[in-house]
């Protein structure tokens, strides 16, 4: 693998990657870098934990920085994200790279109020990170021009997609002039996403970072098999026993997550949850919390899966095995970063068994198994050529939980256009059979703007 100064960046960068702590690009890096210094597009297949942001930041930077226009300055580089807690995170990465650079950026997000947003814009910005809607909410109240950006960048593009963004997305393109460079990042890609970028990418060179890359070995994985009800005893020992004081544990539903959070303070565990139904302000507290090290547990739905990058996490939990095996790879990828080692549990009861084969044929591998707890249940083993995904049958009941009964993933084919699922982003991506009851409980599609 290269060094940093091996892949064409200037010094001001090059000094800013060292003052970050870098030492060699990760392989996304050094795929994707040199081709957008030279004026391509890029398709990335790439998951989260993978460096992708400085892939596509600090190639923006240096384009950005080789000249400036004359007069105001005006939005020459767009990025797209699906969430706000990935579009700040995204912009907080530009603020530590582009530190050396006379260059402007701005975040910009629905759920707060948009007066401080549209002072920065009249100001004049070269580099705008933005969720769709609140992007376009500015465009149609002519606040925002985009038909000067040179690079635009859509990042999680399977999220978006599944968050139903593609009517946004594609109002956004229309938006864009035609003479511009380009990148798509996407975990996935699947025939919408392929379609998607055939649709703007030209020529564009192919970057894939397979999920085994992800799930490295500074990642000891080990998989618990438990009754249900016992899962909260579990976690409990576990956290007081490894006494972790950073730790993620992701759960499949809002609900449980609010649940689990208020059982984990009678155990005398401070804890925090964030979630799609939290407001924008309960969120940001909750991670700065997590982040200052205040509160050692942060509870999440997957909505923490990809747009969450805080140091030194060194434990993650799946309290509740996620019915889609990709966003596996994603919530494990919140520890071992910077090169550190970290831990992840996976606790599967007797529901969840398929999940796990599901889990174990994406990554390549079987997850080591913990019978060592005092809580292991034999009887949540998958069994010999058991499907993955499918849910095995609670023996004395013929009816499903609740918060199990479409944990399979299947998509509600009208979740789409009640025009209310943006709100639902992530917890809809981790239990989507829920989406028209959640869509109920929030009626605004702003959430995620």
């Amino acid at each position: 693998m290269s060094g940093f100064d091996e892949l064409g960046l200037s010094k001001k960068l090059l000094s800013a990657v060292e003052e970050e702590g870098y030492t060699n690009p990760t392989p996304v890096q050094e795929q994707s870098i040199p081709p957008l210094l030279a004026g391509r597009d890029v398709l990335g297949v790439a998951q989260t934990g993978t460096g992708k942001t400085a892939a596509f930041a600090l190639p923006v930077l240096q384009i950005m920085s080789r000249s400036r226009p004359q007069g105001k300055r005006m939005i020459r580089a767009l990025v797209l994200s699906p969430t706000r807690e990935l579009a700040a995170q995204i912009n907080e990465r530009f603020s530590a790279y582009g530190e050396n650079l006379d260059l402007r950026h701005r975040v910009i997000f629905g759920g707060v109020s948009q007066k401080p947003q549209v002072r920065d814009l009249q100001r004049g910005l070269d580099i705008l990170i933005a969720t769709p809607g609140r992007l376009l909410d500015l465009i149609n109240q002519r606040y925002i021009d985009i038909s000067k950006v040179e690079f635009f960048v859509l990042d999680e593009a399977d999220r978006m997609l599944d968050m139903g963004f593609i009517r946004d997305i594609e109002k956004v393109l229309k938006l864009l002039p035609n003479r511009r460079q380009n990148l798509l990042f996407s975990a996935t890609m699947p025939a919408s996403i392929a379609k998607l970028a055939g649709s703007f990418l030209k020529n564009a060179v192919m970057v894939d970072v397979s999920p085994k890359e992800v799930t490295v070995d500074r990642i000891a994985q080990k998989i618990m098999f438990i009754r249900k009800a016992d899962k909260r005893r579990l976690l409990v020992n576990i956290i007081k026993d490894e006494k972790v004081r950073r730790g993620i544990v992701f759960t499949r539903t809002k609900h449980g997550a609010n649940r689990l959070v208020k059982q984990l303070d009678q155990s005398g565990i401070d804890a925090a949850a964030i979630h799609g139904n939290k407001s924008q302000g309960a969120r940001t507290k909750a991670l700065k919390g997590f982040k200052d090290g205040d509160i050692p547990i942060l509870v999440a739905t997957d909505i923490a899966s990809r747009g969450i990058d805080v140091d030194g996490i060194t434990h993650v939990f799946n309290y509740d095995l996620p019915n889609e095996p990709e966003s596996y790879v994603h919530r494990i990828g919140r520890t071992a970063r910077a090169g550190k080692s970290g831990i992840a549990y996976g606790f599967c009861d007797d529901s969840e068994s398929g999940f796990l084969v599901g889990i174990q044929k994406l990554i390549g591998m079987e997850i080591p198994v913990d019978e060592t707890h005092q809580f292991h249940f034999a009887g949540a083993i998958p069994k010999p050529g058991q499907r993955p995904g499918t849910i095995k049958s609670l023996k004395g009941s013929n009816k499903p939980n609740r918060n199990q009964s479409n944990r399979q993933g299947n998509r509600n084919p009208r979740r789409n256009t009640s025009g209310n699922n943006r709100g639902q982003s992530n917890s809809s991506g981790n239990n989507r059979g829920q989406s028209n009851r959640s869509s109920r409980n929030n009626n605004s599609r702003r959430d995620h703007r």
